[in-house]
């Protein structure tokens, strides 16, 4: 289970970080913040690459994640050749193409009835769910961290405009409160099965519903107007410092997310 969540994991943050590069305008962005963080997501992709590969012989699903880590890492790296030569419009193809590909390895294992052996396999758990759970918590990492990102890069090229990174943290906000929506009416759907459980298993699963909550969305809601009030001076540094406290808190928020839903109905 902990390698599923792990290429999961790595699909999500891929797809999101490629999302947030997509919408970070290019002219008010040197072109070396996307070439190196395009080969970040090579090596995501690498490692998601890695971790499937001990397991090809878990299904088809398992062998097509295979194939899209793969693909996603040589688009990373043609992408990030093509930022070394500043051709923007080609660039942001690449990492419009990346998120696809990120997007795919993340909803694969979902898509309803897989063909081997002529037997069909069909999750229990409601799609729409399951895609607005992957969707929303991939744009809550991607925000976070490209921000964390592109503010340690304002160290290197102290002259850009704030505006980008003002974006991504509005941007963020956004994704967190509907990342709220999304977990909180999946938390009360999936809560009357747990109450039945026997012995303290309820009050386990509130622990860590609780450790979800306070990391992954008030901290990083609270974190994200931090930095925004820290840009305001502005002090990219410090902004960027308040943003690394964010990740991590976004990663523990996103991780527990994962555990709790991997075996329940609705995300959470």
């Amino acid at each position: 289970m902990f390698g599923h969540i792990l290429v999961e994991f790595l699909f999500r943050l891929t797809l999101g970080v490629a999302v947030a590069m997509g919408v970070t305008p290019s002219r008010q962005v040197t072109s070396g913040f996307y070439r190196v963080h395009l080969w970040v997501l090579m090596g995501l992709q690498t490692l998601a690459a890695l971790a499937l590969f001990s397991r090809l012989q878990g299904g088809p699903a398992t062998r097509w994640q295979f194939a899209l880590a793969i693909a996603a890492a040589v688009i990373a790296y043609v992408g990030a050749v093509i930022w070394m030569y500043e051709r923007n419009l080609a660039g942001k193809m690449a990492i419009w193409l990346l998120a696809a590909l990120a997007l795919a390895g993340c909803i694969l294992p979902l898509m309803g009835v897989w063909l081997w052996d002529g037997q069909a396999v069909v999750s229990t758990r409601p799609l729409g769910w399951q895609l607005a759970d992957r969707v929303t918590g991939s744009l809550v990492l991607g925000f976070v961290t490209t921000a964390m990102l592109l503010g340690h890069w304002y160290l290197n090229t102290p002259t850009m405009k704030l505006a980008p990174l003002q974006r991504l943290i509005v941007l963020l906000a956004i994704a967190v409160l509907i990342r709220a929506a999304v977990s909180g009416v999946g938390t009360w759907l999936e809560w009357p099965t747990v109450a039945a459980r026997p012995g303290g298993a309820a009050q386990t699963w509130l622990v860590f519903v609780g450790l979800r909550w306070l990391a992954g969305i008030v901290s990083v809601l609270v974190l994200a107007w931090l930095t925004w009030l820290t840009l305001k001076i502005p002090n990219t540094q410090s902004a960027t410092g308040i943003l690394y406290a964010a990740v991590i808190v976004a990663f523990i928020g996103e991780l527990t997310s994962q555990l709790l839903s991997a075996e329940a109905r609705f995300p959470l």
